[in-house]
């Protein structure tokens, strides 16, 4: 299976089991990094932190498609965050949060071929400027 079957694959198997994993990856990013949480002390309906999570997984599925567009919108991103103090190393976070997330979520599933599609994706992402 190629690495963008096996990620469309997990997104799809995690799916069936929560229809929102919003609150988990949050929970798991807040885990990661406590003080996180302070950046979204004025989201009191959970809207930014869907559209930020909407945007994580448009680019999830983008990079493993090889999308350019993907690519400048992680790129841009991680510089936009860079605002509210987020580093460039803190940056990839909250795809290391979606990959926990979504490896819980799938339970026994998760094969050592899913890892290494997510390891090898979540490098790529590291690696995007």
């Amino acid at each position: 299976m190629s690495r963008a079957d096996l990620v469309l694959n997990t997104l799809e198997r995690a799916s069936e089991k929560c229809a929102d994993p919003a609150p988990l990856v949050y929970r798991r990013l807040f885990e990661l990094r406590p003080e996180f949480e302070d950046l979204f002390v004025m989201d009191s309906d959970g809207g930014v932190r869907g559209a930020m999570l909407e945007t994580c997984f448009n680019a999830i599925l983008g990079v493993t498609e090889d999308s350019a567009t993907q690519r400048v919108i992680i790129s841009s991103s991680r510089f936009a965050h860079g605002g509210y103090g987020v580093s460039e190393q803190d940056f990839g976070l909250m795809f290391v949060a979606i990959r926990d997330t979504l490896r819980n979520l799938v339970g026994e599933g998760w094969t050592g071929e899913t890892e290494a599609a997510w390891t090898e994706l979540l490098a790529d992402i590291s690696a995007i400027e």
